[in-house]
């Protein structure tokens, strides 16, 4: 099965109409040298780990040189931002350069992102920066090992050139170190794949992208069926359900949640303003572009990613031209998330369940514990699992774990310690009716609260250090973040508050969409 393609070449800016791609060769760079590379994805492709480092295989990587069989191109869609229809976007700086099959039989798309302009890239140059660069790289590879769904990465190369960028918007642009990260991912298809074509009344073309993503992503659903439309429909809903409960559980801020960002797998994706909360802060963006109305703010993302369900059912309605059962597999969502994130939080808590009205309560009350201060909440969920349950232990001592986690811990208020007393002393009362054993709930607290996130500010102290030529803690945070769950105690500098310098810092408290 194929699907159509852009019957004109090259990467002249343009409407492509009735086409799902358009091919595109990648801009040859000056001085392409490699940076980091994933060994478990190049293990996954089959690619050697000696193969990845030789200069003539980095020439591939930042697509000087093509494999024969190569077929590059970049993708035709739209999508919603920030709420509102945005016409024609598509893949303005990502070249795919193929598809190949890994060890397991399953077949990859490999994705070249800043590699050049393409019929998409509008007035854009189609390239992306070191900063923006590492902060992809080092994200995909640390979710995938937190347990998150989302796109993987190969490499991460340097250009040897220099891009223009005005990083916050505000007239002054500077030049900053090019790069090209190698995304991996069965595939890169998003909701505003099939909006575009809703949206021009092309339902032919719908039709057959629709068929195809069955066919090759969702091998389960009948390609008979004549509800196969709305069976698709409801795995989405239910994927992307997971995914943003995952991403509530590590403390994740996706920042840009466009339709056009948004993928058909459930996988996170277009790793651009993300951020960690450090101190819990259900109002916190990351994204400067959206510091006014919030719209993509941590704890608005359940809501968001409905939305954007929404608007990929009504592109899915001329194919079945009934409302009711699109409805009814939209419905699915509230039911899904509500589970999963029960279950979710029943994990966090070491608790079996959230079923009893009491498990529920402590699960609220464990929210509103961490907005009573500044409180850190990597820290205070890895902390509660070392809070010691015995009867014996007195209500003061029971709780200092917790007290690590408090951002200016001099200035706390006996009223506001108090709060995370009675918390404390609920929790461990729960944990002695349950008669767990300490070590085994604090394992499993301990698999399902990460002690190592990628922080804000160690995504930034990478980015100056590699922008002075030292790329070491690039390495250094790929290799700690593979194991986010274990103790790692010689790794211990970076499980700590957040540095009072990165408050505000750029970077750190707030990032642009300029990469």
């Amino acid at each position: 099965m194929a699907l159509p393609s852009d019957d004109v070449d090259g990467s002249e800016a343009r409407q492509v109409v009735g086409a799902c791609y358009s091919r595109v060769k990648p801009a040859v760079v000056q001085d392409p040298k490699l940076i980091a590379f994933s060994d478990e994805i190049s293990d996954l492709l089959g690619i050697a780990p000696e193969e990845v480092k030789r200069q003539e295989f980095v020439e591939i990587l930042a697509g000087n040189n093509l494999l024969a069989g190569m077929d590059t191109h970049a993708a035709c869609y739209g999508g919603h931002q920030f709420g509102h229809w945005a016409g024609q976007l598509g893949d303005g700086r990502a070249i795919a350069l193929g598809e190949v099959v890994d060890i397991n039989g399953r077949h990859q798309m490999l994705q070249l992102k800043g590699a050049g302009p393409t019929p998409y890239s509008r007035s854009a140059d189609g390239l992306a920066v070191l900063r923006s660069s590492i902060r992809e790289f080092l994200c995909s590879e640390a979710m995938h090992h937190l347990g998150v769904p989302t796109t993987r990465a190969l490499s991460l190369v340097s250009t040897g050139e220099e891009v223009i960028r005005d990083i916050l918007y505000d007239g002054n642009p500077r030049p900053e170190p090019g790069a090209i990260v190698c995304r991996v991912a069965p595939t890169f298809i998003r909701f505003g794949n099939f909006e575009i074509f809703a949206a021009r009344g092309d339902h032919e073309t719908l039709r057959q992208l629709a068929d195809f993503t069955i066919a090759t992503e969702f091998p389960d659903i009948d390609a008979d069926d004549p509800d196969r439309y709305v069976a698709l429909l409801r795995q989405v809903v239910e994927r992307t359900a997971d995914m943003i409960v995952e991403w509530l559980r590590v403390g994740f801020v996706h920042g840009v949640m466009n339709t056009d960002n948004m993928s058909i797998l459930g996988l996170t994706i277009d790793y651009g303003p993300y951020g960690w909360l450090d101190n819990y802060d259900p109002n916190w963006t990351p994204n400067t572009t959206d510091a006014q109305h919030r719209r993509y703010r941590f704890g608005n993302q359940p809501a968001i990613g409905q939305w954007n369900l929404v608007q990929l059912a009504n592109a899915l309605f001329p194919l079945v031209e009934k409302v009711e059962p699109l409805q009814e597999a939209l419905e699915l969502y509230g039911r899904r998330f509500d589970s999963r994130w029960s279950e979710m939080m029943a994990k966090k808590l070491g608790l079996p369940s959230l079923e009893d009205s009491s498990d529920q309560a402590l699960a609220e009350d464990a929210l509103n514990v961490l907005q009573t201060v500044e409180t850190d909440m990597t820290i205070f969920w890895r902390e509660l699992s070392s809070v010691s349950c015995l009867e014996s232990v007195e209500p003061l001592n029971r709780v200092q774990p917790l007290m690590r986690s408090i951002y200016d811990l001099d200035r706390i208020t006996e009223e506001q310690k108090a709060v995370f007393i009675e918390f404390v002393e609920n929790w461990a009362g729960r944990q002695r009716v349950l008669g767990t054993s300490e070590d085994v709930r604090r394992s499993s607290m301990d698999a399902t609260n990460p002690k190592y996130v990628l922080r804000n500010y160690m995504a930034q102290v990478a980015i100056e250090r590699a922008e002075q030529g030292d790329t070491s803690l690039v390495q250094e945070f790929l290799d700690l973040l593979k194991s986010p769950y274990a103790e790692q105690q010689e790794k211990d500098t970076y499980y700590a508050l957040r540095p009072d310098w990165a408050r505000t810092k750029t970077g750190c408290s707030q990032l642009s969409c300029s990469s």
